[in-house]
């Protein structure tokens, strides 16, 4: 199997020999998600965190009335679960389904704790990988209330240009809390070239 995207992902925070990478790996298990199959449903325990090699997932939870509201996205190079499920072994809160064929390797709650008594210093990567988690959606939920949804767009398309392409407009406009058609309007306004000033209408120079 290739591990060359997952050991760049953990060398940005952590230095491992070869040993300490050949025994993470040999802790995880490699799965195969076919699209709109699920990583996990809401109800399930978590009992894995998973690192998407390849692929596109999305992680929402289902209100009383039925609708689908986008927590987060996972494509290659994340890590996702339902971290209040995994952590507290209660059913979980969240769905996780994939939109694309996507690869994972799964680590469960077992093997992480064994892994954390063996080789020490992956305490300190995955908790800088929650903590930044954490900070992420802080912050997310501060832009809700603060931040206009054509701004919460612009912000989303700047940080996460890779999601733009491969996620559909309709879970983006879910994971800002707008309707698709209100999406599409900010993304026409947005592109819309902006028509040269007319001559005629020019203030004069010296101001009113």
């Amino acid at each position: 199997m290739d591990y060359g995207l997952l050991i760049k992902n953990i060398s940005k925070h952590i230095s491992l020999t070869d040993e300490e990478m050949s025994y993470l790996t040999g802790l995880m298990l490699c799965r195969h998600v076919a699209k709109k199959q699920f990583l996990l449903k809401e109800g399930q325990v978590a009992k894995n965190i998973s690192y998407v090699n390849s692929g596109a997932l999305r992680a929402y939870y289902t209100d009383k009335d039925g609708n689908e509201n986008i927590i987060m996205f996972a494509i290659n190079d994340w890590w996702v679960t339902d971290i209040y499920s995994f952590t507290t072994g209660q059913p979980a809160l969240l769905s996780i389904e994939a939109m694309e064929n996507s690869m994972v390797y799964d680590l469960s709650k077992t093997n992480l704790e064994e892994l954390f008594t063996t080789v020490p210093k992956f305490e300190r990567f995955f908790r800088i990988i929650m903590q930044n988690s954490y900070v992420r959606e802080q912050l997310r939920s501060i832009q809700n209330l603060s931040i206009s949804a054509e701004e919460r767009y612009i912000n989303f398309v700047t940080k996460y240009p890779q999601f733009v392409q491969r996620v559909p407009q309709k879970q983006i406009a879910s994971y800002l809390g707008i309707t698709p058609e209100f999406l599409s309007a900010i993304r026409k306004k947005i592109t819309s070239p902006r028509r040269p000033p007319d001559p005629a209408q020019a203030v004069p120079k010296g101001g009113l």
